[in-house]
């Protein structure tokens, strides 16, 4: 007997770097800029139009207008100016609906520079050799672009798995092409593998409660206390990127008020966004790496239900009442900032799912005041912020204060504490005596 395994939809995306000539480079450029002012005409059409009065069809009709009458918007392709239209009355839908603020002014050197490229079919990707391929881009022409993932290109493109389309997105490391795909996959079996729990940490940035703790081997502290803003760094590139900003420091001083930025000093701007991009790829890449081998280890993960924007707020204070330890608490924010801990949770959300497991979140209150080998709740316990050791005078058990969280995550979805979807709303579920935790 033959059993067929259940086929299922996957979008995804895919960026890949785009290897350009100078050429190429103003050409892409024009066309971001162009898509920027489409998208500041959109703007400025919509707003000071009368409600009565405003449509998509008037605003598509102005945009068609404008790219005949003006040479350096024509040069942005018809379907990615349509894209722009499409996109701008997105971000309207999504402010009506909560999810997001008005859409409003792109500046000039505060804005990503990107181009859409709405249908799959102008792509037209064909793969060199192993290492690069090469891509189609409207009025730029063949481009080469590294070649690090299989795409359903070619004979391997049908119906249902295909690319769909791509976006030029441009970082402080150069041009990158975003591609859109979408496949048609077999539904992964269950996982079969453990459960774990996973508390995230700064001094140690994952901790698993069956103690495999991930570590990436970069201090987040420096000798005198403070936070390394720069870990992902090696030392010439930190003596590097000290020396770039002295030179900007030192570059702007000699400016006046409301004059422009001089080229030199956007030059140094330049390399210092390039070092800064650096750190952020290696740090992103160690998350890739971490998670996808989480999510084939582990059946079920369990993590914390954690408000990362309210945890990394400044404890600045106001004016009557200024704040305690501002310094300590800005360089712990910084450290939370750069662990990433919700683009962490992203991944393995995902990963999990595509390899047959599943993530669960419990709430985070007291799993790192909590003993989890006696489950008492003892003052003095939590000695610092790298060990914790009982006090209850039956239990003392010792050992490192972010295992010890990750153990209490565990505990707790075993004990059906997970945070339980109803009504639109989260619902903790808690045993008959328990006490409610009002404090992590």
């Amino acid at each position: 007997m033959i059993t067929e395994r259940v086929q299922e939809g996957r979008r995804f995306g895919h960026r890949a770097r785009l290897a350009l000539t100078p050429a190429q480079v103003r050409l892409v450029d024009a066309q971001a800029h162009a898509a920027r002012a489409t998208w500041n005409l959109v703007h400025d059409f919509w707003t000071m139009t009368p409600k009565c009065r405003r449509s998509l069809r008037a605003a598509d009709e102005a945009i068609r207008q404008a790219r005949k009458e003006i040479d350096w918007l024509a040069v942005l392709p018809a379907q990615a100016a349509q894209a722009v239209l499409k996109t701008y009355h997105q971000a309207w839908k999504n402010c009506w609906e909560g999810r997001a603020d008005e859409p409003n002014f792109k500046a000039r050197f505060r804005t990503v520079m990107s181009v859409d490229i709405p249908q799959g079919r102008d792509l037209q990707i064909k793969r060199v050799h192993r290492r690069w391929g090469m891509v189609n881009i409207p009025k730029v022409g063949r481009i080469r672009f590294r070649w690090t993932k299989d795409l359903p290109v070619g004979k391997y493109a049908d119906k249902d798995n295909r690319i769909t389309g791509a976006r030029l997105v441009k970082d402080a490391l150069g041009w990158h092409i975003a591609f859109r795909v979408q496949t048609l996959e077999p539904r992964p079996e269950p996982h079969q593998g453990p459960e774990v729990g996973i508390d995230a940490g700064v001094n140690l940035p994952l901790a698993l409660s069956d103690g495999n703790h991930r570590d990436h081997g970069r201090p987040p502290r420096l000798s005198d206390g403070t936070a390394d803003r720069d870990k992902w760094l090696n030392p010439d590139e930190k003596a590097r990127l000290l020396c770039l900003e002295r030179r900007a420091a030192h570059r702007r001083s000699f400016r006046e008020r409301g004059e422009k930025t001089s080229r030199r000093l956007h030059n140094t701007y330049d390399q210092i966004k390039r070092l800064r991009a650096t750190a952020t790829r290696r740090a992103t890449d160690w998350q890739h790496r971490t998670t996808t081998e989480l999510a084939r280890t582990y059946g079920v993960i369990v993590v914390e239900k954690l408000d990362i924007p309210n945890m990394v707020k400044s404890a600045r204070g106001t004016t009557d009442k200024p704040g305690k330890n501002v310094a300590q608490k800005s360089g712990l924010n910084r450290s939370i900032s750069q662990e990433a801990w919700g683009r962490t949770v992203t991944m393995l959300t995902y990963k999990a799912a595509r390899h047959g497991g599943t993530l669960h979140k419990v709430p985070a209150p007291n799993t790192s005041l909590r003993c989890s080998a006696c489950g008492f709740i003892t003052p003095g316990s939590r000695e610092d912020q790298a060990t914790f050791v009982c006090k209850n005078p039956d239990c003392g058990w010792s050992g490192n204060a972010d295992h010890n969280a990750a153990r209490n995550i565990l505990h707790l979805h075993r004990m059906g504490h997970a945070l339980i979807p109803a009504a639109g709303r989260a619902v903790v579920r808690r045993s008959r005596g328990v006490e409610p935790a009002t404090a992590r």
